[in-house]
């Protein structure tokens, strides 16, 4: 192995637990899993897995949701805000 240096980083402390348990379930730590991480982004070139804003559970329901109302004949629907804020105070 050539010469070693320490890396330090901050994370969220729920984050590192959960991390460090998956990691021994793999049998590897986080040395070992950064190392991997970090040759395998060398390697590549770029960060080795996908990054997208893909939106998470939570965003997909409230999104379905939403378009469940916009397309509902029964909802009471507002082309300015002052109809709004009239039928919100009454």
């Amino acid at each position: 192995m050539a010469d070693s240096t320490n890396v330090s980083i901050r994370m969220d402390v729920e984050l590192k637990k959960q991390a460090e348990e998956l990691f021994s379930d793999l049998g590897l730590n986080m040395t070992v899993a950064m190392t991997m991480f970090l040759r395998q982004a060398v390697r590549s070139q770029g960060i080795p897995f996908e990054i997208s804003r893909a939106p998470n559970a939570e965003t997909v329901a409230a999104m379905m949701e939403a378009d469940k109302i916009a397309y509902d004949p029964n909802v009471k629907g507002y082309s300015n805000l002052n109809d709004l804020f009239r039928d919100l105070k009454a």
